[in-house]
Formats: structure tokens, C-alpha cells, sequence
């Protein structure tokens, strides 16, 4: 705990050394790649539609999962408790941002649990994104501690505790989601049919 605390004031030190303008990007970014991964999880499943229905299921787990893994995150933070560095670590600068109320406790990061969640799902989803997403979530949860409001290894564990668990959820429910999506293109309801999209034959088949 010394060490990460002391990596800690670290960070911090270096983020107040930045300038405003860098400063003003990590606060956004710390926000913004939430609403970046969403988008992207819209436009991998888009994708998907044309595609298999084992792709359309991974596409659409792989948000369903960010949720759960989120969800786990809360639970565990009520059974460890931990405070945040910006009140509990001595000698450190002051944070970027306002620091989480009490009760708001930090272990794990949950931004990092989505963003770890988040990346796993739409690499698996749809691999060639990996060299996108993944050193997108590490400065997501890298932004965590950059503006203070987190140790290094709350936002450590959430991203290995997001994206492993995610990873599995994704594995474990893929044959059943598949099934879903199956039965969803063999339906006469129009809705269903659009969200799980033509797939490749019948694509091919609407073009000849």
C-alpha cells in the first residue's frame, strides 16, 4: 500500500507539472472514453449484422457484459471500503478534480473496470480494434490516478478484473446468445429480424 501510495503522489506531482490545456484533456478524457467505447459497441454491432450469428453474439454480449462486470465492481467496492488517495494519502498535491465523497469508495477503479470490460469485449468481438481499444483503456484508467481520485492498483485490478471477467462472461454465454440470434433471424417480427441482422446469406442472396 506504501508503494502505491507513493506512486501515487508521484503521478500527481507530474499532472500538476503539466500544462493547463494537458490537465483539461485527462479530466475530459476520464469521461469522454466512456462515451467513445459506447459508440464503438454501436458500431461493432452494426457490423455484426451481415455477418454470422456467432458475431452478432459477441457483439451484443460484449456490452451486456461491461454491465455486469460493472455491477461487480460496486458489489466489491461495499466489501473493501477503501478510501480515496485524495483524502487518505499524506503529503499529496491537491487533485485535478473534486475528490468522491465519503462512502464513494475506491477500490477497484470502476472507470477501469468498464474500460478493461470494455476493450475485451469488442476485441473479441472484433479483433483488429486491439490496437485501438486497449491502449485506450489503459490511459482511461491511467486518467484515474493522473487526476487524482485513485491509487495505481485500484485502476491495476479494474482493468484486469474488468477485462478477465468480461472475457469469460463473453465465453461462457456465447453459445446460448448464439442460439438467440438464430432464432431471432428465423422470426416473423420485423424488429427482431432488423436487430439481428440479414447475415451473410441472406445478404448475398437480397443482392442476386
Amino acid at each position: 500500500m506504501e508503494t502505491s501510495s507513493a506512486l501515487y503522489r508521484a503521478i500527481l506531482n507530474f499532472a500538476h507539472a503539466t500544462p493547463g490545456w494537458f490537465q483539461f484533456l485527462a479530466e475530459i478524457w476520464t469521461e469522454l472514453g466512456l462515451l467513445v467505447f459506447a459508440g464503438l459497441f454501436l458500431v461493432v454491432w452494426w457490423r455484426s449484422r451481415g455477418d454470422s450469428a456467432a458475431s452478432v453474439a459477441v457483439a451484443v454480449l460484449a456490452p451486456l457484459a461491461t454491465g455486469v462486470m460493472y455491477v461487480a465492481s460496486e458489489l466489491l467496492k461495499t466489501f473493501i471500503t477503501e478510501d480515496r488517495p485524495c483524502r487518505a494519502v499524506a503529503r499529496a498535491a491537491k487533485p485535478l478534480v473534486e475528490c468522491p465523497a465519503v462512502g464513494d469508495w475506491s477500490f477497484p477503479s470502476n472507470h477501469s473496470v468498464i474500460a478493461g470490460a470494455a476493450a475485451a469485449g469488442l476485441i473479441l468481438a472484433w479483433p483488429r480494434l486491439a490496437l485501438f481499444v486497449a491502449p485506450m483503456a489503459v490511459l482511461m484508467a491511467l486518467s484515474r490516478v493522473f487526476v487524482g481520485v485513485h491509487y495505481p492498483h485500484d485502476v491495476l485490478v479494474g482493468l484486469l478484473f474488468g477485462g478477465i471477467g468480461a472475457a469469460v462472461l463473453v465465453w461462457v454465454s456465447a453459445r446460448l446468445a448464439q442460439g438467440v440470434i438464430m432464432w431471432m433471424r428465423a422470426s416473423s417480427v420485423g424488429l427482431l429480424v432488423w436487430f439481428a441482422g440479414p447475415g451473410a446469406g441472406r445478404r448475398s442472396r437480397s443482392l442476386t
